[in-house]
């Protein structure tokens, strides 16, 4: 214990630049990205490993203000995460997928709402803290489905059916949050000692930010057509790309839009719109781009995952991340089964939807931030809030790529030779 000691306060004060410790994060995460398919299991797992270690919880490289001066590269990982969603989305192909899409998004989406609401509410009595939970379990990351199905070049119509719905649940999901956080605030603002609020108005803000956002990847979109008509070559291309993701995902961040639903919308245009020999530019050069930001997102992700937070789990966290599963997985078989969806659709998508980090934190920092004007009881639940949700975001973070990848075996759209 004296040794470890010794050798976290060394680390803590090598106080190296912010660009050096980049550069030992990407080394470390590849190789030990490698070294997960020794066990079988997907290479993200590896980079979140070595950010726990290199993070807070252990040696401390990766401290909370390194983590804060890096925020951007994790926005900016969504953004091509969302992106690369968008473009898989052609409106022909989710023809051919039906309504029975439609119906697992809107099926796991509430019903994960539903169990968690309710199964919170029977173990406190709180309703407040267990809409906000409710509200909080739709919320998905896609950035782990993504990277297995890149990483192992899945292909086939449960691949597909992938894509469409992490990218469309997080836009429900969204709504679903806003309406609940907005009852659950009104709640408590009937409260003594509650500061009360325009509950229409209340309800009307998440609105408003999903049609800014989509209106905004609309605007991002033409202008990345009208540009892009000038260009030809691959590499031009895919640096006006980089361009418009980071600009795209800057505004949404300074307006206080949605960032996947803003990037998503780029690429759902570009993939309908544009000539499919761009889109097949900007594919080939996303393959080659995303696994560098898929190192770092995740190392990332592994270093704000404080094992300190674990032992608070209790009955609360257990509840919510039995329900949550549930909700999903049985969500998506009812939908599935209701559409019509192909057998293998109805049996394993619902292990593909699991992962939860980026955009829960986020929803729950927010709770936390905006209850902590309802007094005592408001201030509570957003601190029960975000320290559930972060130590549950760890189980599912870990257990959701290595499901994902285990469906997408069973489904056979993996090809033999990545297995």
């Amino acid at each position: 214990m004296i040794f470890f000691n010794s050798i976290q306060t060394y680390i803590h004060n090598l106080s190296l630049p912010l660009i050096l410790s980049v550069g030992v994060l990407t080394l470390a995460g590849f190789y030990f990205g490698k070294s997960m398919h020794f066990i079988r299991l997907p290479s993200i797992i590896g980079f979140m490993i070595i950010g726990v270690l290199l993070g807070p919880s252990l040696f401390g490289l990766i401290d909370l203000q390194s983590q804060e001066h890096l925020s951007f590269i994790t926005d900016i990982c969504l953004g091509f995460v969302a992106l690369s969603i968008g473009i898989e989305l052609h409106l022909t192909t989710l023809k051919q997928q039906g309504i029975g899409i439609i119906l697992i998004i809107l099926c796991e989406s509430f019903l994960a709402f539903i169990l968690v609401t309710f199964g919170l509410y029977a173990l406190t009595k709180n309703l407040p803290l267990s809409l906000i939970f409710g509200a909080i379990a739709p919320a998905s990351a896609p950035a782990g489905t993504v990277a297995i199905i890149q990483e192992f070049r899945a292909k086939g119509t449960l691949t597909k059916a992938l894509y469409s719905v992490v990218g469309f649940d997080d836009g429900l999901g969204i709504i679903i949050f806003g309406f609940a956080a907005a009852i659950a605030k009104n709640l408590l603002a009937a409260d003594p000692g509650g500061s009360t609020g325009n509950f229409w108005m209340i309800m009307l803000s998440p609105l408003k930010e999903i049609g800014l956002s989509i209106a905004a990847g609309i605007i991002m979109a033409l202008i990345f057509g009208f540009l892009a008509k000038r260009l030809s070559g691959a590499r031009e291309i895919f640096i006006l790309t980089f361009a418009v993701v980071l600009l795209a995902s800057g505004l949404s961040v300074y307006f206080h839009l949605s960032l996947i639903l803003t990037n998503m919308v780029i690429g759902i245009v570009a993939v309908n719109v544009f000539p499919h020999t761009l889109i097949q530019k900007i594919r080939e050069k996303l393959t080659d781009f995303m696994p560098l930001l898929f190192i770092l997102f995740f190392i990332l992700a592994g270093a704000n995952l404080h094992i300190a937070a674990l032992p608070s789990l209790g009955l609360i966290g257990i509840v919510y991340v039995l329900s949550r599963t549930a909700g999903l997985i049985f969500g998506s078989k009812i939908g599935a089964a209701i559409g019509r969806s192909e057998p293998k659709i109805r049996k394993y998508l619902g292990l593909g939807i699991l992962s939860q980090a980026g955009v829960a934190i986020g929803l729950s920092l927010i709770i936390k931030q905006e209850l902590s004007a309802f007094g005592p009881e408001g201030a509570a639940i957003g601190s029960t809030v975000i320290t559930t949700v972060t130590a549950t975001c760890i189980f599912f973070e870990i257990i959701g790529p290595i499901l994902t990848k285990i469906g997408l075996e069973k489904a056979g759209e993996i090809a033999p030779a990545h297995n």
